[in-house]
């Protein structure tokens, strides 16, 4: 049975948005859904490939019955952004 992957952080594997942040909003069939809460919101997803995205962090985001909350990605990739960078860093 394959897992549930909606509310992840991801990352693109491929396309001019190779190595942009997103988190998953939606699957249906091969593809997904993804918004960044910025230039991509839950309005306005980007449709991707299954095959084109790496998940980087199972700690899903929660999802409320209307659901994903822009603001709410946003401030999950940025304390991505944030902890990636001070790994980083101590590396």
């Amino acid at each position: 049975m394959e897992e549930n992957i909606v509310g992840m952080l991801a990352t693109s594997k491929a396309g001019h948005d190779k190595n942009s942040v997103y988190v998953i909003i939606r699957e249906d069939g091969e593809y997904i859904y993804v918004a960044d809460g910025q230039s991509r919101t839950t309005e306005r997803p980007k449709r991707k490939n299954k095959k084109h995205i790496q998940i980087i962090k199972k700690v899903k985001l929660p999802e409320s019955d209307s659901g994903f909350d822009d603001l709410e990605i946003k401030k999950m990739i940025k304390s991505y952004l944030k902890e990636r960078e001070e790994r980083n860093v101590k590396g």
